[in-house]
């Protein structure tokens, strides 16, 4: 039984934080790259960020979180994390989290093996 729970979402005001987790059971992050997409009310899903599953971890991340964004692994807890800062309205999404079996992330959804249920993330004064 594989699952991925993601947590940590919420309601925040613009220029706020916070901390997404995605928590894995039943198998071992350690040979998967990772990564984090969104899907907002009408809109397509799209991916956020990735990290490799290389040590090291080399990520990526789309253009309009970078620099607010950071994406980060903590094998040893079998977790993910995406760290939001400076969150604008537009962030408003549902965030996924998602698992590949290969060395290097990609960002295309349909190529991800494992998906998270998703959490609510919501940017509003």
């Amino acid at each position: 039984q594989l699952q991925l729970v993601e947590s940590g979402g919420g309601l925040v005001q613009p220029g706020g934080s916070l901390r997404l987790s995605c928590a894995a059971s039943g198998f071992t992050l350690d040979y998967y790259s990772i990564g984090w997409f969104r899907q907002a009310p009408g809109k397509e899903r799209e991916g956020v960020s990735c990290i490799s599953s290389a040590r090291g971890g080399s990520t990526n991340y789309v253009d309009s979180v970078k620099g607010r964004f950071t994406i980060s692994r903590d094998n040893a807890k079998n977790t993910v994390y995406l760290q939001m800062n400076s969150l604008k309205p537009e962030d408003t999404a549902v965030y996924y989290c998602a698992v590949i079996y290969q060395a290097i992330c990609v960002m295309r959804e349909y190529e991800y093996d494992y998906w998270g249920q998703g959490t609510q993330v919501t940017v509003s004064s």
